[in-house]
Order: C-alpha cells, then sequence, then structure tokens
C-alpha cells in the first residue's frame, strides 16, 4: 500500500510547490530581470534608479539597480502592536547575525529606524514602517548561475519569512507563559494543602492539651 501511496505523495508535492511558485513567476518577473542583468554586471535598460516592486497588499519594496550591485529595500510593516516589538527585535538580531564569519559570503544586511538614503524622494506613504528598514546589498556572486532562482525567491518571500518568525516567536512565549502560570498554580496549591494540614495539627493539638488540663482539674 505504501509502494503504490508513495508515487502519489510526490506528485503532490510537486503539484503544491508549482503552485507557490505562481508567486515567483508573476512577482518576480521584474526583481528576476534586473538580477540577470546584475549577473552580467550591467544595468536593464528603461529602468528607473529606483523601482517599486509590490508584493503585499499597498506595501512595496524597493530595488535601486547598478552594475555592480543591485539594493534592495524593505519597508517592515506590521498591524499588531506585540509583531512591532518582536519584529524589531528579530531585524536587529538577524543584522547581527549575518556579521558571524559562516555568513560572509551573504549579501551584506542593514536595518535601521530611518528610510535609507535610496528611498530620498519616495512618497512618505510608502516609507510609513513602524518596524523599520531592512537593507540588503546583492552583488553578481549572489546571482550566479543557480543562484539566481534562489535569491529571487528569497528576496520575495522576506516579509513572509519574518513575520512566520514572529508568529512562532508569539507562539512560544504564550506557551511558555502558560506553563508559567500553571507552575505557580501547583506551587500554590501545594502551600495551600500544606499549609491546611499544619492548621489541622495545631488545632488538634491544643484541643488534647485542653482536654488532659481539664481532666486535672476534675481528679482535684
Amino acid at each position: 500500500m505504501k509502494v503504490l501511496e508513495f508515487p502519489f505523495q510526490e506528485q503532490r508535492n510537486v503539484v503544491l510547490t508549482r503552485i507557490a511558485s505562481v508567486r515567483e513567476v508573476v512577482l518576480g518577473a521584474p526583481l528576476k530581470l534586473l538580477l540577470r542583468h546584475l549577473a552580467s554586471k550591467t544595468v536593464a535598460p528603461n529602468v528607473d534608479k529606483l523601482v517599486a516592486l509590490v508584493h503585499r497588499p499597498n506595501e512595496s519594496f524597493f530595488l535601486a539597480p547598478q552594475a555592480d550591485k543591485v539594493t534592495v529595500v524593505y519597508p517592515m510593516r506590521f498591524q499588531d502592536s506585540i509583531d512591532i516589538v518582536l519584529a524589531t527585535s528579530f531585524l536587529q538580531e538577524f543584522v547581527e547575525a549575518r556579521r558571524t564569519a559562516a555568513l560572509n559570503n551573504a549579501p551584506s544586511c542593514m536595518w535601521s529606524p530611518v528610510p535609507p538614503l535610496e528611498l530620498k524622494g519616495v512618497n512618505a506613504d510608502a516609507l510609513d514602517a513602524n518596524a523599520g528598514f531592512v537593507t540588503f546589498v546583492v552583488f553578481p556572486r549572489h546571482v550566479e548561475g543557480r543562484k539566481l532562482d534562489k535569491t529571487v525567491w528569497s528576496l520575495l518571500t522576506f516579509h513572509a519569512y519574518v513575520s512566520y518568525h514572529v508568529k512562532c516567536s508569539e507562539g512560544f512565549m504564550h506557551t511558555r507563559m502558560r506553563r508559567r502560570v500553571e507552575s505557580l498554580i501547583q506551587a500554590l496549591d501545594r502551600a495551600k494543602s500544606d499549609a491546611e494540614k499544619l492548621k489541622k495539627l495545631v488545632h488538634g493539638g491544643s484541643f488534647r492539651r485542653l482536654s488532659m488540663k481539664h481532666e486535672g482539674n476534675s481528679n482535684h
């Protein structure tokens, strides 16, 4: 039975992967064009100095193409106040992680609470970012050969990547908080039980002492 299911499962994964790739085909075409020219160290003809690509409803990220590099800037927006705090912290740690020796070949990454110089002159509404701005600098070595498709996909899904980790962090914190509350309740229950036992012992001892004293007076 498992042998018969395996090809079906494999085919199902292929179909799901193709469906997920629609985003890359539709939204990634302009990005892929710019990065393909970067691989040959040229700039695509008839392209503005700053290109805006819509990747979410009413939200865009920006590319500043040059012959030797393409600068990619993301205004990071979140609706929930907790998500804003977590995303800001996550992005700052993300930048710090990029500085490790193991990631020397990755595109340089920067975070700033204010718009970078590349976005000078952009409409103020497009710069309404409550979690700061993330900037990647992509060089020709990052888009050589098969690296091109991977780089396109990573840039297209960056905001979704951050959102996923923010929600995971929030869920983890809620789980830890629930477990902590449960452990405190258990500790209080044990303390209450011990206090009740001690109270019973004390009252029982006082009763016996009073009874012995009363019997002694009766004998006299």
